[in-house]
């Protein structure tokens, strides 16, 4: 069983070190909206512990910060990619499919995902107690602790 733990540590490491998927190498992030506006609590605790250069433009970011993947964040990375380019000014006979976001997000899992590889380099999970301002600080806090945290644990 050791050896098993082992070589599934070592294998995850390699395959860190040979994508250069490294989060310590992470300096700027982009926060996604989140549920209960947790993103603009968030951005005050990255702020504040400088961390992290939060940025409001997606493309001048190494990571992303969101609180739900899937088809839902690939859609939401792509409009934000696409966001500079001209649509067309007729739609005349094209087939546009309208998308919808989940009607419920994931409930305390975050992610923190490379920008152009959509990688996965960190998560945790915080638990939602509540939805008032003093419970989204209190969680944005916790995310940012286990950040750090798991940061201090790389080096």
């Amino acid at each position: 069983m050791k050896l098993f733990v082992f070589l599934t540590a070592a294998l995850a490491s390699a395959n860190v070190a040979a994508t250069g998927q490294d989060l310590s190498s992470v300096k700027s992030v982009y926060l996604m909206p989140m549920s209960g506006g947790l993103d603009q609590y968030l951005a005050v605790q990255l702020t504040a512990s400088h961390r992290f250069n939060v940025v409001t433009d997606p493309q001048t970011a190494d990571a992303v910060f969101t609180d739900h993947i899937g088809i839902s964040f690939e859609q939401a990375m792509h409009d934000l990619h696409n966001a500079g380019e001209k649509t067309p000014e007729s739609t005349e006979g094209a087939d546009y499919s309208p998308t919808m976001a989940p009607l419920s997000r994931g409930k305390g899992s975050f992610f923190l995902v490379d920008r152009k590889t959509h990688n996965v380099l960190w998560s945790t999970f915080v638990e939602r107690k509540g939805t008032d301002a003093p419970h989204l600080n209190r969680m944005a806090e916790k995310i940012v602790e286990q950040l750090d945290k798991d940061l201090r644990l790389k080096k």
